[in-house]
């Protein structure tokens, strides 16, 4: 372990919060020296710490500048927001390379009110362990889980003018950083124009939806339910095989037409911060038609999510949390990508076609031992956005720094053991990385 005074921490981007500053002020607070490098006008006014590094050239340049950066300063861990972010991409790989600790910080698994302290990287670079017995066995070192007293929530308001703020600053105010590469699937203002038009489809349409979904529901009808994602998740660009969302939900609907029993329905649930470009809804309607299902098939955006879980038959997602919620109901899953939770016994493990037909059983003593092995290895309780919840984070996150009990006791296996698989499937997990001169070699 390395004594407190040598502990030389270097902040890269993180959460459009406060978060990032209180984190750093209290691993101050703890002996450890602590550098931060912007990227961004968004990054600078959300520091605004003094002692901050600005990189202001391209992002070719960037692993020759880090590389440089980690041996100058003699940095020992490494936090970013993001792991597949090209900058965080890139950090991980040569953090691997010279012995330096990288630790990825995102939402939490154990939504609503945890946040994800894992090192490494998430999703298919995850050093989390996906052996059954394992997981059992750190379950075993581990208190139970209990959801802890006190809760963190934070209106969605707040969260939302964040994001806003951040992301327009970054691309409407470049100065100081015009070569940034944001890596942003939609440009910020088409994102966020794009709100009022689907927001106003909605005001015409999503109540009779969501009537209908209930409906289903209440009336105790055959169905399954579809978690969308944000099409310009990192989860879902370089953690699954599929480019585009749109090809997901196109092979789900020809397998339901095909194996669903024909009086079953399938209730594609979109995620209640998508942006409305593409029209999920339109599009889903169109692919059910195409297959003849299209009375069967409802695109949603408002429902009782929990109710509408526990009632269906299944649930399928490429890597969402829901899927994990999923498991704590006791209802079956099909991940499509690559996900922690996607282990056998949990979930189902056949082909999408088999799991209509026969689902897997969630099993759940193990999914107990994977919930408690989460809480106690790589999910801290606490919020990037309420006061306390972030007091409370930055404390425990700060202890297992320092003690270097991130991933432990038991949580980490080395090489990622869904890294084999993720390749098999051509899962593009070291996208990131191209243009970088950095490759792939810290796995």
């Amino acid at each position: 372990m390395i004594a407190d005074s040598q502990r030389r921490i270097l902040f890269l981007q993180g959460p459009p919060s406060t978060f990032w500053r209180q984190l750093c002020d209290q691993f101050e607070a703890a002996g450890a020296t602590t550098r931060r490098i912007n990227f961004s006008m968004g990054d600078w006014v959300y520091w605004r710490k003094p002692g901050a590094d600005n990189y202001r050239g391209r992002f070719s340049k960037w692993g020759a500048y880090l590389r440089k950066y980690l041996v100058e300063h003699q940095i020992t861990d490494i936090l970013y927001y993001a792991d597949r972010l090209p900058y965080h991409a890139v950090a991980r790989e040569l953090g691997a390379a010279l012995g330096i600790r990288t630790y990825a910080v995102e939402f939490g698994y154990l939504r609503p009110d945890w946040l994800t302290l894992e090192r490494g990287a998430m999703g298919a670079l995850s050093h989390f362990p996906s052996d059954p017995e394992v997981i059992r066995q750190i379950a075993r070192q581990v208190r139970t889980f209990s959801q802890p007293k006190e809760h963190f929530t934070h209106r969605f308001a707040q969260e939302a003018t964040n994001e806003v703020v951040y992301n327009l600053l970054t691309s409407l105010v470049p100065y100081g950083y015009p070569l940034y590469r944001a890596d942003k699937y939609y440009h910020p203002i088409i994102d966020y124009l794009s709100w009022l038009p689907s927001a106003l489809r909605k005001m015409f349409t999503e109540r009779a939806r969501t009537i209908a979904a209930t409906r289903l529901r209440t009336e105790r009808k055959r169905y399954w339910m579809l978690a969308l994602q944000i099409q310009a998740d990192y989860q879902l660009r370089v953690n699954s095989s599929y480019r585009r969302q749109a090809d997901m939900i196109a092979e789900v609907i020809a397998s339901f037409a095909q194996h669903a029993h024909p009086d079953g329905h399938l209730i594609v649930k979109l995620h209640p911060l998508d942006n409305g470009v593409e029209c999920w809804e339109r599009r889903v309607k169109r692919l059910a038609k195409q297959h003849g299902v299209e009375k069967r098939v409802l695109a949603v955006s408002n429902c009782d999510l929990k109710r509408t879980i526990r009632r269906s038959r299944g649930v399928i997602t490429i890597n969402s949390t829901v899927g994990l919620h999923s498991l704590r109901a006791g209802t079956p899953v099909k991940v499509l990508g690559m996900a922690v939770y996607d282990i056998v016994g949990l979930t189902h493990q056949g082909s999408l076609d088999t799991f209509w037909v026969k689902p897997q059983r969630v099993d759940k003593t193990l999914r107990n031992a994977l919930v408690s092995a989460l809480a106690a290895t790589i999910q801290v309780h606490g919020s990037f956005y309420h006061p306390e919840g972030r007091e409370y984070a930055c404390r425990e996150i700060v202890r297992r720094v320092m003690n270097d009990q991130v991933n432990e006791p038991g949580g980490f296996v080395d090489p990622p053991p869904r890294l084999a698989q993720a390749l098999e499937r051509n899962v593009p997990i070291f996208k990131s990385l191209e243009g970088s001169g950095v490759t792939p070699g810290g796995q």
